[in-house]
């Protein structure tokens, strides 16, 4: 028993027992269960009975879910893409010598501590369409003449989630880069330097190639939690207006809990696993391209 304990290999399966455990009790059987009432008729308080992939068949052709589809990629790639830019450029200011950069390296986390429902009320107040204090500060500046429908019109409504989306989610990437920049040595800026290299080919062929693994990881963070969303867009809108904010979460708990309709609300969300899986299997296969270029791959 000693001897088995003393193996590395043993012991390390031992360690990892208690989060197998809750990993199987927490994620495997929901998801088992959800896959299961998406070939149900399942309602709540009624038991259903298997109907195979009609729930499937029926949300192909629901112009409402089709339409969630599309809120749900339109607003998982342009957040994405939007907080990683943003996110690598607080990241490359807060690695220089600047003054309080401690100080603000500490304030550009507050967005993300804060509780997302108290984020999304306070963005809910910002985009009031009587009392905005965004519109009420253009309006004083002269930029505008009247209140501006951030809530009430479709297309506003969808990049107004979106910014508070961003606002949210920029610590997490300039906070996650930040470090991966914190690993690269400063020897290689130096001798790029004296073969004559400018700021933007240092960033070019040294920071890029080398914080390549970090961004195909933070990024696929940012998007899983981007794709899944629920609490910002619930508590800002609640889909609306005319279903214009709607994603595949939401819309999933709008036609579960409230709907009643436990197997279509089921459908919904197993419906998005396949978007996941990609996102995730687009960050392996970079890394492990990236492995095999710079010839770190196992043998």
């Amino acid at each position: 028993m000693r001897r088995l304990l003393e193996n590395r290999n043993v012991l390390g399966l031992l360690f990892m027992v208690p989060a197998g455990v809750l990993l199987l009790v927490f994620l495997t059987y929901p998801l088992g269960l959800g896959t299961w009432l998406g070939f149900t008729d399942t309602k709540i308080g009624r038991p259903g009975v298997w109907i195979g992939l009609e729930n499937y068949k029926f949300l192909w052709g629901d112009e409402v879910t089709r339409l969630a589809l599309f809120n749900t990629l339109f607003y998982t790639f342009v957040a994405s893409v939007l907080k990683f830019f943003l996110g690598l450029w607080l990241a490359i200011l807060l690695n220089e010598r600047i003054p309080f950069k401690s100080l603000f390296r500490a304030a550009i986390l507050l967005p993300y501590i804060v509780p997302t429902a108290l984020s999304a009320i306070a963005f809910w107040w910002m985009f009031d369409a009587q009392f905005s204090v965004i519109s009420w500060v253009l309006m004083r500046l002269g930029l505008i003449h009247q209140y501006i429908d951030f809530l009430g019109d479709p297309w506003n409504a969808r990049f107004s989630v979106i910014a508070a989306n961003v606002w949210r989610g920029v610590p997490f990437v300039a906070i996650t880069l930040l470090a991966g920049l914190q690993t690269i040595s400063p020897s290689l800026y130096e001798a790029a330097a004296i073969d004559g290299a400018t700021g933007w080919h240092r960033f070019r062929y040294v920071t890029l190639p080398l914080l390549t693994p970090i961004i195909a990881v933070v990024m696929t963070f940012s998007v899983l939690f981007t794709f899944t969303d629920f609490q910002l867009i619930y508590v800002i809108t609640r889909g609306g207006p005319l279903n214009a904010t709607h994603l595949m979460a939401t819309l999933s708990f709008q036609r579960a809990i409230p709907g009643g309709a436990l197997g279509e609300g089921a459908a919904i969300a197993i419906a998005m696993v396949p978007f996941l899986l990609a996102s995730i299997m687009f960050s392996y296969f970079g890394l492990q391209r990236r492995a095999w270029q710079q010839g770190t791959e196992d043998k």
